[in-house]
């Protein structure tokens, strides 16, 4: 028996039957053509996660008024018939596999920024409240702001609040749109009714405030979506299955809705024959961590309990979403608290899942690690990407297949760009060996995963593909090139990482002065005897009593020892505020230490993606860290970290001090191999500093060029 049975056994949508419980969440992904048509890019994003065993796709914020009301440059439009063949020869390419697929159809109201910069009316049912304050603009850089959306120079947003026949326009809109899915071949369609889209505007008591029959009362809020549904079911048939995804609370919005308002609208919906409902949420911009409370959760399962109240109160289906394991989601449906699962980014990171789970495979699952490279891609305005997966977004080009030719290829470094190469190259029948100068593989993420979790779980995976594959590991090797010669390779691929010095400031050889890699080596238990040299007699006490028990050896194990134990002083200064400062700074606070980061640029993190940055910087500011940009060190002493701002100059007591700055692209060991006469290719931080996406990607690259 699976220990997924209920994840697994088939289900029933009103009368659309499902081979499973997993659908893959509606999401944007800017997949579509410029001209809202759905090419060869989109077809096989869904085609392939159809073919990972998927119940039912749904396909998400496709526009009913096209260009009108979109919130995306690249997104799917079903506002004429001329969209119809592409949406046809998706929905073709998905029904091959046995998977069903929906449509989502959505008009963005006042966040249609398309509308915005091309100079239409904003749709509305009343004049929008002025948005709540919030800083998170301070901490996007100008190259992200110079792609954001925005009215052309000079011009003022236009805003139409929606009369009566405005209304009939969307309600028609919303009926063609649908007729003209289930001419495509869509098996049910979802009507966006969250998320502060147009009908999700009507049913907000915060952002209507209409005194006509579409105002006022739930019930007259509620009517726009019941006319929707009239209309829509006129056009369909009643045997068509229709859903809604609904908001369970606007989360910091003052009026907005509530679960009570989900519950009742909900129960709306059933009764004018809707066949299930998608529990979603919404979080008004307060402060950096609002879009991880919702839409895009954070927090485990951060939408179940609603979910579960609805499910309570309705007797049609109801759909559950947000950071949902494949465990939990299981146990969730075998209590009753939903019906079925909405897996977005977890299906991104890897199609397969669904298979995964039936076979019994669940080790062999690329993790998602929430770092939200994803949907900060749409802030942006550029087309979805998935930092643990290089194929998302482009199932259309990359393959692994089988080499004509198999070589002996030599992988030199065990982080996760070699790993990764390593593994793709022995996929396509290479002879590969791989080359690891310490004693355990993982690299720089081994020490990621305990600053950041959710890393650890793609380190498990990917030392679980190695050990599946046909590589020869060797570890504590130094890869010379009399080494690499006397094994006969045809091709090195050097993986080493980048190199971390010491920047250049005055005091920085202090013993209580460590680089980022000294601490990686002191807290991995990886330290050599040069940073041995810098411990205190305590410290190397405890040092060598945590490496002599093996508690640096295991990830779990190093987590909760560093809650107690770390050679570090109380006072930390961190110099160099991007992804690794950061993260090290909420590591560091979150274990009890007063940590102050300096950067000497205007931007915090800018390696982070826009919405993990504007999460890991309220994160750290709510956890006590003192964040310092445009600074520059002067000078380090004995207890005191000395820098310099524009108003002045500024001391800050240090009882340690970490330089989390100086990471550069190293290519030595490359250069050296080349000199040698071998043929060599860089991959990760070793050739560009891009942290854990481009270290994955270009090892994918480079085991698929080889």
């Amino acid at each position: 028996m699976s220990e997924y049975q209920h994840l697994l056994k088939p289900g029933k949508i009103g009368g659309l039957e499902l081979k499973n419980r997993i659908i893959m969440a509606p999401m944007g992904s800017n997949f579509a053509e410029s001209d809202g048509h759905c090419g060869e890019r989109i077809q096989a994003y869904y085609e392939a996660r159809a073919k990972g065993g998927v119940g039912l796709i749904t396909m998400g914020v496709v526009s009913i008024a096209f260009p009108a009301g979109t919130a995306e440059p690249y997104q799917a439009g079903i506002s004429k018939d001329e969209f119809i063949p592409g949406l046809k020869a998706l929905t073709d390419r998905v029904h091959k596999h046995g998977a069903k697929i929906s449509l989502q159809l959505q008009h963005a109201g006042k966040t249609a920024v398309r509308d915005l910069a091309e100079g239409r009316e904003l749709w509305v049912p009343s004049i929008p409240s002025p948005p709540p304050q919030s800083d998170i603009m301070q901490s996007v850089t100008f190259e992200e702001m110079s792609t954001f959306i925005r009215p052309a120079k000079g011009a003022a947003p236009k805003i139409r609040v929606m009369d009566k026949a405005d209304i009939a326009q969307m309600v028609e809109w919303f009926a063609a749109a649908a007729k003209r899915a289930q001419q495509a071949g869509f098996d049910g369609i979802e009507i966006h009714a969250a998320h502060t889209y147009i009908i999700a505007g009507f049913l907000s008591a915060h952002s209507n405030k209409r005194d006509d029959e579409y105002g006022g009362s739930l019930e007259n809020r509620a009517r726009l979506l019941l006319e929707v549904i009239a209309a829509i079911r006129e056009r369909v048939g009643e045997d068509f299955p229709l859903w809604l995804r609904l908001d369970a609370k606007e989360i910091d919005t003052e009026g907005g809705i509530t679960i009570e308002d989900c519950i009742a609208v909900a129960k709306i919906a059933e009764s004018a024959g809707l066949n299930a409902v998608s529990v979603s949420a919404y979080s008004s911009t307060v402060n950096g961590s609002s879009f991880t409370a919702a839409p895009l959760v954070h927090k485990p399962a951060g939408f179940l309990d609603w979910a579960s109240e609805v499910s309570k109160a309705v007797n049609i289906p109801v759909i559950a979403a947000g950071r949902l394991e494949p465990k939990v989601a299981n146990e969730a449906i075998a209590a009753g608290k939903c019906d079925f699962i909405a897996m977005g980014r977890k299906l991104l990171a890897d199609p397969e899942l669904p298979n995964k789970l039936s076979e019994n495979r669940a080790a062999n699952i690329r993790p998602c690690i929430y770092c939200y490279v994803c949907v900060s891609q749409i802030f942006i305005n550029k087309r979805v990407k998935c930092a643990v997966n290089p194929c998302t977004g482009h199932e259309f080009e990359q393959n692994v297949i089988m080499t004509d030719k198999p070589k002996h290829i030599a992988v030199v470094g065990g982080g996760p760009a070699g790993i990764e190469a390593a593994v793709i190259a022995s996929q396509r029948g290479h002879k590969v060996t791989l080359i690891e100068r310490s004693k355990r593989l993982g690299g720089t993420l081994f020490f990621a995963a305990l600053a950041y979790p959710a890393n650890g779980k793609l380190l498990d995976f990917q030392l679980n593909q190695l050990a599946q594959a046909n590589v020869d590991v060797r570890l504590n090797s130094q890869a010379t090139p009399e080494l690499l010669k006397s094994l006969a390779v045809d091709e090195v691929i050097v993986a080493t990482g980048a190199s971390r010095g010491m920047p250049d400031v005055n005091g920085a050889e202090l013993p209580h002065v460590w680089s980022g890699e000294q601490l990686r080596q002191l807290l991995t238990g990886e330290a050599n005897a040069e940073t041995k040299a810098q411990l205190s007699p305590l410290q190397k006490l405890m040092v060598g009593t945590g490496n002599m028990l093996g508690l640096t050896k295991q990830l779990s194990m190093l987590e909760k020892l560093s809650h107690y134990w770390m050679p570090l002083g109380k006072q930390v200064t961190i110099v160099g505020g991007g992804l690794v400062g950061l993260e090290l700074a909420e590591f560091l606070a979150e274990r009890g230490r007063q940590v102050t980061v300096i950067e000497e640029g205007r931007d915090l993190g800018k390696e982070l993606s826009i919405v993990r940055r504007w999460r890991v910087i309220d994160q750290v500011r709510k956890l006590g860290v003192t964040l310092v940009n445009n600074a520059q060190v002067a000078t380090i002493d004995s207890n005191a970290v000395h820098y310099k701002t524009e108003d002045g100059e500024h001391t800050v007591g240090s009882d340690t001090v970490v330089m989390a700055k100086g990471i550069s692209a190293d290519s030595t060991l490359a250069n050296k191999l080349t000199e040698a006469g071998l043929t060599v290719t860089e991959v990760g931080d070793g050739q560009e500093v891009g942290y854990i996406e481009g270290a994955i990607d270009s090892g994918y690259r480079a085991g698929l060029a080889c």
